[in-house]
């Protein structure tokens, strides 16, 4: 199946207003930036109103029918936090996995995931409010603590209302290539990529005055990320010990500096996969690898993929999905 184009949110009673306006940024038009328009549709077990958890009315013009068409369906959470889905709702979802939609779930949503048995055998996140209920209810799914989402394949759960965001940035990325995701999160000034196992908790234990610092050095470290940087490194440009700078660092930014670095070097290297020619053996080098071998292994370990099969990915959804991308 190509990148993704149609995408079918389920709501309920109770749905968040800021996911549903957040979440349908990021699938709005964007022509102007040469992005195709995606296919972005809201749906209920029967069309109708539906009270947002603000108190809100909204008109739901779609059934649950719509889901027949979908190639990307977002299970919304609601009012009730262990909601039970309809048996019609269960085959839907079914059939969908079945023909190779992708299923995405987050907070109470990922219960209605997990009701159809799909998450059996898998691990899945949700909020973390909701954990002990959750393993509970689900005992044949691992349900994780410390993760904001968990990229299953066909289908991924994300935790709380901002982690939705930051799953469906990751689907965007996964399916349509970092430049793609990286032009939607600047044009909703959001973080552009935050790993799946971050914590869903951070305790802030650093004083205002040195957020500036961490900036700082965070900005540093992206425009270097040629040079093979340890966290000593990093220490060293805050003027800290390593032990104390790791501390504050994980604290937050709710992940260790050497978690934060790999990320970003393997995200500059998508970039540089998907928007350039170079070799492998160059990106490796420019992303702060002295062997190539252990950047493909570091690479397929976190994305799933060689690095050539990620370019060959991306090369083929974007000649199928942007020709004028691809003209150009």
């Amino acid at each position: 199946m190509s990148a993704f184009r149609s995408v079918v949110v389920f709501a309920t009673d109770g749905v968040s207003t800021f996911d549903i306006g957040g979440i349908g940024a990021i699938f709005a038009d964007r022509l102007e930036a040469e992005l195709p328009p995606f296919d972005f549709t809201v749906c209920a077990e029967r069309p109708g109103p539906l009270r947002t958890d603000l108190g809100l009315s909204m008109h739901v013009e779609h059934g649950i029918e719509r889901l027949d068409r979908a190639e990307l369906i977002i299970l919304m959470p609601g009012y009730d936090t262990r909601p039970s889905p309809t048996p019609e709702l269960v085959a839907k979802l079914r059939a969908a996995n079945r023909r190779g939609a992708i299923i995405a779930a987050f907070c109470t949503g990922t219960h209605l995931l997990a009701a159809t048995g799909l998450l059996d055998g898998l691990r899945a996140s949700t909020h973390w409010h909701l954990l002990d209920d959750f393993a509970q209810v689900y005992p044949n799914v691992t349900v994780t603590a410390d993760t904001l989402y968990i990229d299953e394949g066909l289908v991924i759960t994300g935790a709380g209302i901002v982690a939705g965001i930051d799953m469906c940035l990751h689907l965007l990325r996964r399916e349509h290539g970092t430049a793609v995701a990286n032009i939607v999160a600047r044009a909703m000034v959001a973080a552009p990529h935050r790993d799946g196992d971050q914590a869903q908790v951070i305790t802030r234990s650093v004083p205002d005055n040195e957020d500036e610092l961490f900036a700082g050095v965070i900005h540093w470290a992206r425009a270097n990320l040629d040079r093979p940087l340890l966290v000593n490194d990093l220490a060293a440009q805050a003027l800290m010990s390593p032990r104390t700078f790791a501390r504050k660092f994980r604290a937050a930014m709710g992940t260790t500096p050497h978690s934060w670095l790999l990320a970003q070097r393997l995200s500059r290297a998508e970039e540089l996969l998907e928007t350039t020619e170079l070799r492998i053996e160059e990106i490796a080098r420019l992303v702060g690898y002295n062997s190539v071998a252990v950047f493909r292994e570091q690479f397929a370990k976190r994305r799933g993929l060689s690095p050539r099969a990620h370019r060959q990915r991306h090369n083929r959804s974007s000649e199928r999905s942007y020709p004028s991308m691809a003209a150009g």
